[in-house]
């Protein structure tokens, strides 16, 4: 049996079609197997009454992960979750959690900020997706 890669991947609820898209992108890849630690729609987490008790949802969540993905859309640079996220695998535990940056499709503009903290950056493709979360978990 192979590996389960338990991922974490970052999306922007504004732009939920493109995370739609890479879990059916992952998912459809035969012999790669992974589960989903991302926040639902609908988590508790959302309603954190604070910028630090948001952290810690997210630290909390993101714990059992091996890789962080993140769409690195320019809007995540202005996400202040998305920023929470970085902060929180780059600092939030004994050692770093991988960040693994995919380019969307077609962008033009990316997100300074995710490529700069990013362990891996690849386009969006799949061979290249699934390849970079073997690398890195």
């Amino acid at each position: 049996m192979s590996k389960v890669h338990n991922l974490f991947i970052s999306h922007s609820w504004t732009y939920s079609d493109a995370y739609d898209k890479l879990v059916t992108l992952i998912t459809n890849q035969p012999y790669f197997y992974f589960k989903n630690y991302s926040v639902p729609k609908n988590d508790p987490i959302h309603n954190a009454p604070n910028s630090k008790a948001l952290y810690e949802a997210i630290k909390r969540q993101m714990s059992g992960c091996h890789v962080v993905i993140i769409l690195a859309g320019v809007y995540a640079t202005y996400s202040e979750w998305i920023n929470k996220e970085v902060k929180c695998a780059k600092e939030g535990f004994n050692s770093p959690k991988p960040i693994l940056a995919i380019e969307p499709w077609g962008a033009e503009k990316t997100s300074k900020l995710v490529k700069d903290n990013a362990d891996k950056i690849v386009k969006w493709n799949t061979e290249s997706v699934v390849a970079a979360i073997r690398e890195l978990g």
